[in-house]
């Protein structure tokens, strides 16, 4: 016998290969442990759950199921078309992060008369399930350290490098995810930032500066920045650029890093850094292009007095 596509569900989660997923998933875990264990991963997903329920449905109200990013769910709000609905809401509610309401009529639309309900209707809420945000901070100085703080204060995981160990130990970092006192190129080879990381590079030199940006640009990474001045930064994509790295790797690289607010002190300068990447993480501002690839060498004094400016503060450390 040949299944219709057009009536019967079955064939669409057939190719999704819900059921054996279902079956793999459920019986290991609940669903909550399902999404903590997600977000530890660093990854996304989305939570169905049925929040109203007029008339007979095939299942009850409050009835959960998570959609992870690679299409996989673990839970059931009753299968059949509904189901799979559900499922294709749940992939655009990950992917726009936001959170989204549907209401679905069993009595009045035939495509759901599938022989497992007596008619009726419910809402189903799905809300993203996301990772926590991760900051990886390279290098461990005056503003590394502020930037730690701010952070930290606002939500953010911080893993922090720096090949100084006087620098990067638990002493100074207490709360970090993770401090790693290790040469940076050595700790670079075995990191791998997820698609909700931050990168914020803040060595205390340029080539420091250069060898974790040369990594960071083919990373995954949600939000890339690096402090110093205009000048310097571009003298720092020239050179990458004649080891063969393409111009259009430093296209969202924010650089100098952070809201342009006048920022002066390293407690300035991380306060400028986390609103930025606040801005990107919640998608405040839709496009928040690198402020210095697209800037010539300056040769207004006074911009050149800012850049010195910039480059002392930026180096303090």
């Amino acid at each position: 016998m040949v299944n219709n596509p057009e009536t019967d569900p079955l064939p669409f989660f057939h190719r999704f290969d819900f059921a054996a997923k279902h079956l793999n998933n459920c019986t290991r875990m609940d669903i909550y442990e399902q999404i903590v264990q997600l977000r530890r991963e660093g990854r996304r997903g989305a939570v169905a759950t049925i929040t109203n329920v007029r008339g007979s449905i095939p299942s009850f109200q409050t009835a959960k199921m998570l959609v992870r990013d690679d299409g996989s769910i673990a839970g059931t709000i009753g299968g059949g078309c509904v189901e799979a609905e559900v499922w294709q809401a749940a992939r655009e509610v990950m992917e726009e992060e936001k959170p989204r309401t549907l209401t679905f009529n069993l009595n009045n639309n035939p495509k759901y008369d599938t022989g497992l309900v007596c008619g009726g209707t419910l809402e189903i809420f799905i809300e993203p399930v996301l990772p926590p945000a991760l900051l990886y901070i390279f290098g461990a100085g005056h503003v590394a350290y502020n930037l730690y703080k701010v952070a930290t204060i606002a939500g953010f995981d911080v893993v922090v490098v720096d090949d100084r160990e006087s620098y990067a130990n638990r002493e100074r970092f207490p709360d970090a995810r993770e401090v790693i006192a290790e040469d940076f190129e050595a700790a670079t080879a075995r990191l791998d930032p997820s698609e909700s990381s931050h990168i914020v590079i803040v060595t205390r030199g340029h080539r420091d500066d250069m060898r974790v940006l040369r990594w960071a640009v083919n990373t995954r990474a949600r939000y890339l920045g690096m402090i110093g001045s205009r000048r310097k930064t571009i003298s720092i994509y020239k050179e990458l650029e004649k080891e063969g790295v393409p111009a259009e790797k430093f296209a969202n690289v924010h650089a100098p890093v952070g809201l342009e607010i006048g920022a002066v002190t390293p407690e300035e300068i991380a306060v400028s850094i986390v609103a930025e990447m606040i801005a990107v993480w919640r998608h405040a501002l839709t496009n928040v292009p690198s402020k210095t690839y697209s800037y010539p060498p300056s040769q207004n004094p006074e911009h050149e007095e800012q850049d010195a400016l910039e480059e002392e503060n930026a180096r303090n450390s």
